[in-house]
C-alpha cells in the first residue's frame, strides 16, 4: 500500500470529520442568523413543488440505504436468513429508483436556481460549489448502484466486504485503508467526493438539515382569538390548566 493510499483512506477521513464537527460548532456560534435554507418559495413555486419532494424523499431513501449497506455487517443479514443475492437485488432495485428520483429532483432545483433571477441572486458562492459536489456524488452513487446490476462493469465487487468494513473501521478507530485501495475506481471516486462534500457542509445551506423543529412535538398550543373577543382567562405557559380571572 502506497503513502498516497494511506493519506487518502486513513488520514483524510479524520480531517473531514474534524472540519465537519468544528465547522458546525463555529457556524452555530458566529452565524446563527445564517443557519437557514434561505427559503425562496416566494419567488417561484412551480418547479419547487416537483423538485423539492423528489429530492428530499429520494435523498432520505438513499440515506437509509447507505445506513443499511455501511453500518449493518453482512454477517447480520446472513444470520436472519437474508441471502447476499436477495440483499443485492433489493439494494440495486430500490437504490436505483431512489437515486434516480434524487437526481431528477436536484436537477430541477439547480435549474430553478439558475434560471429564476431572485433565487439565483440569493445563492452564495459556497452554495454553488456545494451543488456541484452534491450532484457529482449523486451521479457517482447512481453509477455504482447501476454497475452492481452489470457484472461486466463492476458487478463482481462486493462493497459490503470492502467499502463498508473500511467505513466502520474509521469510527472504531481501526481504519483499513488497504480495503479502499483495492476498491473499484467508481467507489473510490464516490468516497472522495463525499468527503469533500462533508467538509463543505458546515459552510453552506446544508446546515438546515440539523434544524428540524422537533420542539414542535411538545410545545403548548398557540391560542388565536379574533380582534373582537374579550379574553376571560389569563394564558399561562406550558400545558397547565388556567383559572378564571375576576374582572
Amino acid at each position: 500500500m502506497s503513502s498516497d493510499d494511506l493519506l487518502l483512506w486513513a488520514v483524510l477521513p479524520y480531517v473531514t470529520l474534524a472540519i465537519f464537527i468544528a465547522g458546525h460548532i463555529w457556524r452555530y456560534r458566529y452565524d446563527k442568523f445564517g443557519w437557514t435554507t434561505r427559503s425562496s418559495q416566494l419567488y417561484e413555486s412551480r418547479l419547487l413543488r416537483w423538485g423539492s419532494p423528489l429530492f428530499h424523499f429520494g435523498i432520505l431513501a438513499v440515506l437509509v440505504g447507505h445506513v443499511a449497506g455501511l453500518v449493518i455487517p453482512e454477517s447480520w443479514t446472513d444470520a436472519i436468513g437474508i441471502s447476499e443475492g436477495a440483499y443485492h437485488a433489493f439494494a440495486v432495485g430500490v437504490g436505483s429508483i431512489a437515486g434516480f428520483c434524487t437526481l431528477v429532483g436536484l436537477t430541477l432545483l439547480i435549474y430553478r436556481r439558475a434560471t429564476v433571477g431572485p433565487v439565483f441572486r440569493a445563492t452564495t458562492r459556497m452554495d454553488k460549489v456545494m451543488y456541484f459536489f452534491l450532484a457529482l456524488v449523486i451521479v457517482l452513487g447512481v453509477f455504482n448502484t447501476a454497475s452492481g446490476a452489470a457484472p461486466s462493469i463492476e458487478g463482481d465487487y462486493n462493497y459490503r466486504e470492502g467499502v463498508s468494513v473500511w467505513w466502520r473501521g474509521i469510527f472504531s478507530l481501526r481504519p483499513q485503508p488497504e480495503l479502499m485501495a483495492e476498491a473499484p475506481i467508481g467507489f473510490q471516486a464516490h468516497a472522495l467526493v463525499a468527503m469533500i462534500l462533508f467538509a463543505l457542509w458546515p459552510f453552506t445551506r446544508l446546515v438546515h438539515v440539523f434544524s428540524a423543529p422537533l420542539f414542535y412535538l411538545w410545545r403548548p398550543y398557540v391560542v388565536y382569538r379574533s380582534r373582537g373577543d374579550e379574553p376571560t382567562r389569563e394564558s399561562r405557559p406550558g400545558w397547565g390548566a388556567t383559572e378564571p380571572v375576576d374582572r
